[in-house]
């Protein structure tokens, strides 16, 4: 099961959801406590200006809840690849 989380309202999350046919559950969390929890609410930086916001990143979890790989700072498209990896080789 693939879950992504933002701190978006769950009115944009949904139509991100539409517009790009994701497959997958998107959960809000306004108050960033479940990007917190897993370290990656976090100070970032764009055009000299410094900010709080979540980095892109992925955790792959068993089915007792215990996280199998952690990915931060990963673009999409490694997510996937990297994601994929950590499941083919947990057999």
């Amino acid at each position: 099961m693939v879950i992504g989380v933002s701190p978006d309202s769950l009115a944009a999350l949904q139509k991100f959801r539409a517009k790009h046919s994701l497959p997958f559950v998107l959960l809000s969390d306004p108050d960033h406590q479940v990007a917190e929890m897993y370290g990656v609410w976090r100070e970032k930086k764009m055009f000299g200006k410094t900010y709080f916001g979540i980095v892109r990143s992925h955790f792959v979890l068993d089915e007792g809840g215990r996280i199998m790989d952690a990915q931060i700072k990963i673009s999409p498209a490694k997510s996937v690849q990297k994601a994929v990896e950590t499941l083919l080789g947990a057999d």
